[in-house]
């Protein structure tokens, strides 16, 4: 494991920023799972470098949400009698609608408030991929969508930003 972390630290600037970007796109992982590993890549250790990832995790995070709101409720719904994606393609469509009934559930507050508080908070199972087909499922606007997806991916990036540099520094304490 350590000879992968090594192997990560080693590629060059653009290729680890790169990888931060790829992976944010990523449904179930997005920027959750990107700013840990950049700061495992060491991409962390300026505040230039810092708040550049913060920013390549954000665009990489969002780019998908257009797309998921206009195109993945039709798709899935084409596939999900198919054979071999069916299975996926059903198990997609009961996670968003399962994080549709939940934001249902909390909209006492605003559909809104209920949709960037279930994107940003970095739980399993939440994030803009599920938010936004869920959004889609509740036919919410396709703007609110986006904006409250925006609103939600900036809140995951603060709060995963920090426990990953709190994690970073706690490392370097006990290891150092």
């Amino acid at each position: 494991m350590t000879s992968f972390f090594s192997t990560l630290t080693g590629l060059g600037l653009g290729t680890r920023y790169l990888i931060v970007f790829i992976v944010s796109m990523i449904p179930l992982i997005e920027l959750r799972g990107a700013i840990p590993i950049a700061a495992v890549m060491g991409l962390t250790d300026t505040l230039p470098h810092t708040v550049m990832v913060f920013i390549v995790a954000i665009i990489g995070n969002m780019i998908p949400v257009p797309f998921i709101y206009l195109f993945a409720r039709k798709v899935l719904e084409w596939g999900k009698d198919k054979p071999v994606i069916g299975g996926f393609f059903t198990f997609c469509l009961e996670k968003g609608e399962k994080g549709g009934r939940k934001l249902q559930e909390k909209a006492g507050r605003g559909l809104f408030v209920a949709l960037a508080l279930f994107v940003g908070i970095p739980l399993p199972g939440t994030g803009a991929w599920t938010g936004t087909l869920a959004a889609s499922i509740l036919d919410m606007e396709f703007k609110e969508t986006v904006i409250a997806a925006m609103v939600g991916v900036l809140l995951a990036g603060v709060i995963m930003m920090t426990l990953s540099l709190a994690g970073v520094s706690a490392f370097g304490v006990i290891a150092g």
